[in-house]
């Protein structure tokens, strides 16, 4: 067995182990010595298994259990370009990453760390934080796997705005080289100091550079702010006519079913936010039961998430003002099959626990629950938005991207010190470019990997193996 090989299959844990009894001294020894069974150079590469599977069926398997008639869309909306394909594909990049090297030391991992699963928004007191926003595969498994998709989704986004490679590759560096040295950072930080802090937006517009790019930031962060984002989704989704409101329908998008399933559908929705309440602490639960529902309308959301079940439930208080909160179906994660099986048997609490570890502030009505009846399957609920700021990639430059790599690998290594030991990872990245030169080097040969997986996707549709939606 070579080394690549003995270093590929991530250690199985009960518990994340907390090494931070130790002097840092110590820990980053420990970190150091890593380098002797996985050295920084091994992640330099990507060689596909010999008997690597074909991505259309890993797509296909992904697919397995969502809504059939939803399906098309979501292989629609991959097919718009490698970047559009990358963001659905995470279940076949964690099957790719299970095959590199790693440490052997496991954190609770995003599971689908891209550049645009991370933005602004705003915290219970009402504070705009940056972060990390998408919980949908998270699961403890090697911390590399996150560090290495946010690279390579940066390589992606690059080619997709038509920038040099030399820009793409440089952002994908500076990403990993964020999370590097904020690690090291927060090695030395007191623990808790480092598991209040937070990335505060007035920060990185202080900070931002670019003036232009600046006013566009700033404009979107006072609309986001300017009033209560329920009553802004109210104004674009429900119609106030008559009573009770109801959600307007957008299909295929946001819908009812139009007939007599609606009202079971909403009984049903009814009951099972009921096992969400019981999971709730009490001071939640007084303030959810400010409010009841008034519809319930499925909504189409994402591309990794295109055919689970999802939804908006619109609740309205006495003084009737609205609450829209979503629920998403919660299935295995896709580093499962390759890290383990979750601590967690139920789904919606695995994605409620990944986010409350990993993110600085989490939503309020952040909760999970088992369906009810004919939805007997695992969900979890949020708020629909709350003064949510969207990366808009189109729109930056190569210096943009740039700057936003650092902003990003950054937001990582804060999520990834809540479980795992930044001595340790900073021990073994070291002081030195060694590590961020072997990832952009991994990230430019996945991004070629990643192009001909979305040729096979376009190759499938054109051929008639798989249907496609195009719609937005």
């Amino acid at each position: 067995m070579n080394k690549d090989e003995s270093t590929s299959t991530p250690k199985r844990v009960s518990v994340l182990e907390q090494t931070h009894l130790k002097p840092v001294a110590e820990r980053r020894a420990m970190g150091k010595a890593l380098r002797q069974q996985t050295p920084r150079a091994a992640h330099g590469e990507w060689r596909p298994r010999a008997q690597r599977a074909d991505p259309v069926e890993l797509l296909i398997e992904n697919s397995k259990g969502r809504a059939e008639e939803l399906v098309p869309i979501r292989y629609g909306r991959m097919m718009a370009n490698p970047f559009a394909f990358y963001r659905g594909a995470a279940a076949i990049m964690a099957y790719d990453l299970s095959s590199t090297p790693n440490t052997g030391a496991n954190v609770m991992a995003c599971g689908d760390c891209h550049l645009l699963n991370f933005g602004g928004f705003a915290t219970a007191e009402r504070k705009l934080i940056f972060d990390i926003n998408d919980f949908d595969e998270a699961a403890i498994a090697p911390w590399e796997w996150d560090v290495k998709r946010l690279a390579a989704s940066f390589v992606i986004a690059g080619r997709a705005n038509g920038f040099t490679a030399a820009d793409c590759k440089e952002a994908g560096w500076l990403a990993v080289q964020g999370y590097r040295q904020t690690m090291a950072a927060y090695a030395e930080r007191p623990v808790l100091e480092t598991w209040y802090d937070a990335i505060e937006w007035d920060e990185i517009m202080a900070n931002m550079r670019d003036k232009e790019m600046k006013r566009f930031y700033t404009r979107k962060a006072e609309a986001s702010m300017a009033e209560s984002a329920h009553e802004k989704e109210f104004a674009r989704l429900a119609a106030s006519q008559g009573y009770p409101a109801r959600i307007i329908d957008q299909p295929p998008l946001i819908y009812h079913y139009g007939d007599m399933r609606d009202e079971a559908f909403a009984g049903m929705v009814r009951a099972s936010l009921q096992d969400y309440i019981s999971n709730l602490p009490l001071e939640r639960v007084l303030l959810v039961r400010r409010y009841e529902i008034v519809d319930v309308a499925i909504k189409v959301v994402g591309v990794g998430s295109v055919g689970t079940l999802c939804g908006i439930v619109l609740l309205m208080s006495g003084n009737q003002e609205p609450l829209f909160l979503q629920f998403k179906e919660a299935q295995q994660s896709v580093l499962e099959p390759y890290a383990g099986a979750s601590l967690f048997t139920h789904h919606g609490q695995r994605v409620v626990i990944g986010q409350k570890l990993m993110q600085a502030a989490s939503d309020l009505f952040l909760g999970w629950g088992t369906g009810a009846g004919a939805l007997h399957r695992h969900f979890y609920i949020r708020q629909l938005r709350d003064a949510k700021i969207k990366p808009v990639i189109e729109v930056m430059s190569a210096f943009n991207l740039k700057g936003y790599a650092g902003l990003c690998g950054r937001a990582l290594a804060r999520a990834h010190t809540r479980s795992g030991d930044a001595a340790v990872l900073s021990g073994y990245m070291g002081t030195s470019t060694a590590f961020e030169d072997a990832l952009a080097g991994f990230a430019v040969a996945y991004a070629d990997q990643n192009e001909k997986d979305h040729a096979a996707l376009v190759e499938a549709v054109r051929t008639g193996r798989l249907a496609a939606n195009m719609v937005e």
